[in-house]
């Protein structure tokens, strides 16, 4: 291997018979710069370091010269053959350093005589602002049709929210919020305290609501989500809270608007 010099920086001149002969050998198989120095040396063409022919591979690389072995998959229903796309990983962003407005929104599953139940929660984190409903499947499409109600129903602009990783939070939920403009942010694995206030207000439901009503949850799902929004408006509008002062949530709210924004909230008393 030979190295040129240019204004800015040096150059890496690989000898054609190196490269080919790389790229014929990962044809077969990614095997790595370690085997690959080994044959370089065995069939006498070079004798380069592991890190110098790792250094090539990087380059050939970048430049699309490698070959892409395709992977395939038998298909249990039609019996053919079909190409293993790889999966496009995408980044997930974290609210560390995060300092605006967020919601944090959770699930709880029940099990009542073998039922399984689902409930969705959300919270605003300054207003303490809740909101809980009950499904009986577990899907992204459902965790979208809760948000969307939690943003028609909540009096807070929902702009940001944090999920864990489950799969209920992705695809159709992302496909919403993405939609409506709102940043979906990601609690990092196994890290409980990122969602320390969810997980606070799902103890509260539990315990206050949901351990009372357990039969209605699992044969009555109507009814038990009809007398869920009867215990949320109390949550919401009565309830004081520590953290906001010994107020409601939507007393804490009220108290955040200014006098125009107040007028502007009465009711219509026209008939």
């Amino acid at each position: 291997m030979l190295w040129t010099s240019t204004k800015n920086k040096r150059k890496r001149i690989v000898k054609e018979e190196v490269k080919n002969f790389i790229i014929e050998e990962r044809s077969h198989e990614r095997i790595g710069k370690e085997k690959l120095a080994k044959l370089l040396r065995d069939d006498g063409i070079a004798n380069l370091s592991n890190s110098t022919v790792g250094r090539i591979l990087n380059d050939l690389k970048n430049k699309g010269q490698l070959p892409n072995p395709r992977k395939y998959s038998l298909n249990g229903k039609t019996g053919k053959m079909i190409e293993k796309k790889p999966n496009k990983i995408k980044k997930k962003l974290r609210s560390k350093g995060y300092l605006g407005k967020l919601a944090k929104a959770d699930s709880v599953i029940r099990f009542t005589n073998g039922i399984k139940r689902y409930i969705l929660t959300c919270v605003d984190l300054e207003s303490k602002f809740a909101f809980a409903y009950a499904y009986v499947s577990h899907s992204s499409k459902t965790a979208a049709e809760f948000m969307k109600t939690f943003k028609q129903v909540s009096p807070i602009s929902l702009t940001h929210v944090q999920t864990d990783n489950g799969s209920e939070f992705a695809d159709h939920f992302e496909a919403y919020c993405e939609k409506e403009g709102i940043t979906h942010f990601y609690s990092y694995p196994r890290t409980p305290k990122m969602n320390a206030e969810i997980e606070r207000f799902n103890r509260t439901l539990s315990e206050a609501f949901i351990s009372k009503n357990r039969y209605l949850l699992a044969y009555d799902i109507d009814e038990f989500n009809r007398k869920l929004i009867d215990w949320l408006l109390w949550y919401n509008t009565r309830r004081p809270h520590w953290s906001i002062g010994l107020i409601s949530p939507l007393r804490y709210i009220c108290n955040k608007l200014t006098t125009e924004q107040s007028h502007m909230l009465w009711t219509s008393t026209k008939i």
